[in-house]
Formats: structure tokens, sequence, C-alpha cells
């Protein structure tokens, strides 16, 4: 069967992951920190956060686009974080 028609089963907000790549001293970051921090703690999704400064590959990868916020590994936005939006991802 295509994986087009294939269906996946759809993970609960507990069982999602989300992370925050940033660096101390931005206050982007702390936005994203403060949306992440709400919508997480609605839904009783897990999150985490990563500091560029500590992971050389973090660095390298994410530098101009931080804060970075990443869904079970995958890219899900930089710079601003829309809480309806993550709220979506994490639900939808």
């Amino acid at each position: 069967m295509s994986p087009i028609f294939r269906r996946t089963e759809k993970k609960k907000p507990a069982e999602r992951t989300v992370t925050l790549i940033g660096k101390p001293g931005c206050h982007l970051c702390d936005d994203a920190q403060r949306v992440i921090e709400k919508v997480c703690g609605e839904l009783g999704a897990p999150w985490e956060k990563k500091d560029i400064t500590e992971d050389e590959e973090l660095h390298r990868a994410y530098w101009e686009q931080i804060p970075v916020v990443l869904v079970d590994g995958e890219q899900h936005t930089f710079w601003r974080v829309d809480e309806a939006r993550l709220r979506r991802e994490l639900t939808g």
C-alpha cells in the first residue's frame, strides 16, 4: 500500500517530545520557552531545553535560527513560536 494511504497511529501529546534549542540571554528564546511551557503544561507533553553554547553540532546547525523548536526530533518552527500552531501539532 502506498505510504500516502497508509494510516499511522496518532500519538497523544504525552507521547510527543518538544525540544527548545536556544542560548542564554536570548529574549526570543525566553518568549519561546513561555509558550512551550504553557502549551506542554496544558497538554501534558514533555519538553526539554538544549543550549547551543554547550553543543557544537547544535550550534553549527541552528545558530542563525534560534530559538528552534523540534517536535519528536523534527523542526517545527524557529524564531517565533505560535501557540495555536504548536497546540495543533501536538494534538492533531
